[in-house]
């Protein structure tokens, strides 16, 4: 940080002053006559120029032309130099003649308005090619070791770098875009749905880039040797001193500096901090949050059609189907495809499935008895107050379900305890419990930023990636499950909270 953030930038003065309008079209002409390659300009260029906008009075001369450059040099948005050609007249030979040139502060602020006129709404884009780019890149750059020829290695930097700065303003601003009041707007109309498909689409391909591609390049980053980061930056650097500069030379420690800062916040972005997500995890949330809330939209603006008409012919036909189909297979089929897809919307309550694995069936579980009450609106009169149902028969089955699972989990805790480390490669074909033990672990440690837990019996379980992203094929005898070759390591609860303490 410098002392110049507290200062005001006297240079944008022309874009608030009482003749804004008079200033605002001459810095227009001379960044149009910039582009050109068209740095100096006189007095009477700039006057017929701003003039042929047809924007100021008819009574504007060139004498007010000539003191609003002035002011102008005065604020610092031109630059004067003395114009030592011949004189036609004799008041051309008394004043004095200037040529005019635009200052580097002035090119970047009218290039900024002249931006900002342009802008109409978020804009941006989801390129996934992009991430494809950023790896192949940091590949290369992990297989040369940071060694690259004179020129090379700022070519790559620009390019990496260059692609990761597209990619997160384009990815921000076109998630902002889907987010504002003018879509929220559109989503809620029916002009939305032929535009519904092809967004979510467009959508789709971005996450599934972002997966196959963002969490690969997370890995390389966390995996590279700090010296190579290190040699390809100082490379990096030499090219950039190489450039020959006419302004003020740049210090190589602050411009290295400047380089491992870049580094840095791609790191960040990609891998995170220690204790928080990665932007790309916020990415990949934001946008499957979208995809949801565009089809739920739809699904709303839909069922509008839907009000009112009746569907007693349909159920009845449906109940018909059921009624004829003589296999199970098939009837369960049958109501996955007309009732496993959306939940039912007109009731409300738990889930009273008994238990929290996720593979088990809804075939497996009982039903969920609901007492339906009366539509009528014909008030019932109060028959006093109601029974309250015994829960203790109900919970002491639940009690000895869960026993039971920490007495599984437990077992199976013990015997991997006993061999210390267990890697995937290295394990016998194994039940789908095992397997779900195995995987609630490893979720459990990935979600950790120190890759490690302690469980509630005191077993402290660490989990170690694939040195070289291995994989390993895991046998159930459910099937069988493609995964990395991941090293988990037991300690007993003694050795884990000394290893804590040291």
């Amino acid at each position: 940080m410098t002392e110049s953030l507290l200062k005001p930038i006297v240079e944008t003065s022309y874009l608030n002053a009482q003749n804004v309008g008079r200033y605002r079209c001459i810095m227009r002409y001379f960044y149009e006559q910039h582009q050109k390659l068209r740095y100096w300009l006189k007095p009477q260029e700039v006057y017929d120029g701003v003039a042929a906008f047809g924007l100021l009075e008819e009574d504007y001369t060139l004498d007010q032309c000539q003191k609003d450059l002035n002011q102008l040099v005065e604020w610092g948005n031109l630059v004067p130099r003395h114009d030592g050609g011949r004189s036609a007249t004799v008041e051309e030979y008394l004043r004095k003649k200037f040529r005019y040139q635009m200052t580097p502060y002035a090119v970047e602020i009218e290039r900024l308005v002249a931006g900002l006129e342009k802008i109409r709404g978020y804009g941006g884009s989801l390129e996934p090619s992009l991430f494809e780019n950023i790896a192949g890149d940091l590949d290369l750059l992990e297989s040369a070791a940071g060694q690259f020829p004179p020129g090379v290695a700022v070519s790559l930097w620009e390019k990496i770098y260059g692609d990761f700065i597209k990619l997160t303003e384009n990815a921000s601003d076109y998630i902002a875009s889907l987010q504002s009041s003018k879509v929220e707007e559109l989503m809620l109309t029916e002009t939305f749905l032929a535009y519904k498909d092809s967004v979510t689409r467009y959508l789709q391909d971005f996450i599934q880039g972002l997966q196959r591609q963002a969490y690969k390049i997370e890995a390389v980053l966390a995996a590279m040797d700090p010296d190579i980061v290190n040699t390809f930056l100082v490379n990096v650097q030499r090219d950039l001193a190489a450039r020959p500069l006419l302004d003020d030379p740049v210090d190589p420690e602050e411009q290295l500096e400047r380089l491992r800062q870049e580094w840095q916040s791609m790191l960040r972005w990609f891998a995170g901090r220690e204790g928080e997500n990665s932007d790309v995890y916020f990415l990949e949330q934001t946008t499957k949050d979208t995809i949801a809330r565009i089809v739920r939209n739809a699904l709303r603006i839909q069922e509008k059609h839907r009000l009112g008409v009746s569907r007693r012919r349909e159920l009845d036909y449906l109940g018909k189907w059921f009624f004829a189909l003589d296999d199970i297979k098939q009837s369960r089929r049958l109501a996955a495809h007309v009732f496993a897809l959306y939940r039912c919307r007109h009731f409300q309550g738990l889930d009273e499935r008994g238990t929290d694995n996720a593979d088990i069936s809804m075939w497996q579980v009982g039903p969920n008895i609901r007492e339906l009450r009366s539509r009528s609106r014909k008030r019932l009169r109060d028959t006093g107050s109601g029974s309250i149902k015994e829960q203790r028969e109900r919970q002491q089955r639940a009690r000895e379900r869960f026993l039971l699972a920490q007495q599984e989990e437990m077992a199976v805790l013990q015997a991997y305890l006993k061999r210390r480390e267990v890697r995937i490669s290295d394990l016998d074909p194994v039940s789908s419990r095992e397997r779900y033990y195995l995987l609630y672990w490893i979720g459990r440690c990935m979600a950790n930023k120190s890759r490690r837990i302690l469980t509630p019996e005191g077993i402290g379980i660490s989990l170690e990636m694939p040195a070289g992203r291995e994989r390993a094929r895991l046998e159930c005898d459910d099937g069988e499950l493609d995964m990395p070759d991941y090293l988990l390591k037991f300690t007993s609860g003694m050795g884990e909270r000394h290893e804590q303490n040291r």
